[in-house]
């Protein structure tokens, strides 16, 4: 197809110069008889008013070729400039400009039956006699006349199809933009009335108890708990504004950047969790993209060893390298099982996604102790 294309596209280039030489080949052939009256007229007569038709075709206007069709048929009764400029016509030409060549022609070819009966032999009998008239200036005229009309008609056809799909197609895409957004408000709006009004509860009963208990742990733990229940609704309050927004625009997601990994750190300790927390290399500038997907990735592993191996101890290692920043999550075996916490399985999913997304790698299994590795080497550049 791409051959096809390009051979299309160069005969394209060179159809003008192929039509200026058909049209002066075809005078000379027609005023010499071959296809045509023989002209009594000098052969170098004929052959410039050949070579002027033919370089007429390739003038930006189109009174050069009509004068070389007048010239060639009352002079040399030669017709290919004729026919091209009658094709023309019908291809650019309409209303009172078409009538004007219409009546234009009629009188040309009233001169040229003029011209025939005055030079009288074979011309006077293929030109000049009412049959032979009128049947050329249907094959001259009329017809490539109505061949232009027809390929303009379907050019115009082509053209009505191709606005009326492509407004189509950005209407469809203006319905799709507007059912993404109706599904994504009410994506929140059910997140809302379900997800924060548990987490509000959850809070509140937390408050109340860290007011009426009389032990310091419960104190303690139900302040976590408040504490935790808070932050949870603030980042729920954060997705929900980026789900309220357009597709196409809204407000991005708050950079959660490498100093918020020591609070996921200090609320996993808080929370029961003995959390090694070690950094290597010379920390330099992160992009807000690469921060947040190293804070999602010790998110997702701190919360994996909360519900799997909560009295294993856990190591989060940040190593800057040259060019990114690896994040390790590393814990030992489990000594007991963890709470039976619900959750749909799919969490390092999104993460691998959201790693390669960013240009980095994932990877996450076992250790030979019976512990689990979590790692991730996300690259500093942020794609475009």
């Amino acid at each position: 197809m791409t051959t096809r294309a390009a051979l299309l596209r160069r005969a394209e280039r060179h159809t003008p110069l192929l039509l200026a030489g058909l049209v002066a080949a075809g005078t000379w052939a027609s005023a010499t008889g071959a296809l045509g009256v023989r002209s009594p007229l000098p052969r170098l007569l004929v052959l410039a008013v050949a070579l002027a038709s033919g370089a007429a075709t390739v003038a930006a206007r189109r009174w050069p070729l009509v004068t070389a069709a007048v010239i060639g048929w009352v002079v040399l009764a030669a017709w290919p400039a004729a026919v091209l400029a009658s094709w023309r016509a019908g291809v650019g030409l309409r209303g009172r400009r078409l009538a004007g060549h219409l009546l234009g022609a009629g009188l040309v070819a009233l001169a040229g039956v003029v011209v025939g009966v005055a030079v009288g032999g074979e011309r006077r009998l293929t030109t000049a006699t009412g049959a032979n008239a009128t049947a050329l200036f249907a094959w001259v005229v009329v017809f490539p006349l109505l061949a232009g009309l027809w390929i303009q008609a379907r050019r115009d056809t082509l053209a009505a199809l191709r606005d009326r799909a492509e407004r189509l197609e950005r209407e469809q895409e203006a319905r799709a933009d507007r059912v993404r957004a109706e599904e994504r408000a009410r994506i929140a709006r059910e997140m809302h009335d379900v997800v924060a009004h548990r987490v509000s509860l959850m809070v509140v009963h937390a408050g109340a108890l860290e007011v009426t208990a009389a032990d310091t742990a419960t104190v303690e733990a139900a302040a976590l708990i408040r504490t935790t229940g808070r932050a949870a609704l603030t980042d729920l309050r954060e997705v929900l504004g980026v789900l309220r927004q357009p597709a196409t625009g809204g407000t991005p997601l708050p950079a959660a950047g490498l100093d918020a990994v020591d609070d996921l750190v200090t609320d996993s300790r808080a929370a029961g969790l003995r959390v090694d927390r070690r950094d290597e290399g010379t920390a330099g500038p992160v992009p807000g993209a690469v921060a947040r997907t190293v804070y999602r990735v010790v998110q997702e592993g701190l919360t994996n060893v909360r519900k799997h191996a909560p009295d294993a101890a856990v190591t989060v290692r940040l190593r800057h390298l040259s060019d990114g920043i690896e994040v390790a999550v590393r814990n030992g075996p489990a000594t007991r099982p963890g709470p039976a916490l619900p959750g749909a399985g799919l969490g390092l999913v999104g993460l691998r996604e959201r790693v390669e997304l960013a240009g980095g790698r994932l990877s996450a299994g076992p250790t030979a102790d019976g512990g689990f590795l979590l790692r991730a080497l996300v690259p500093v550049e942020e794609l475009p």
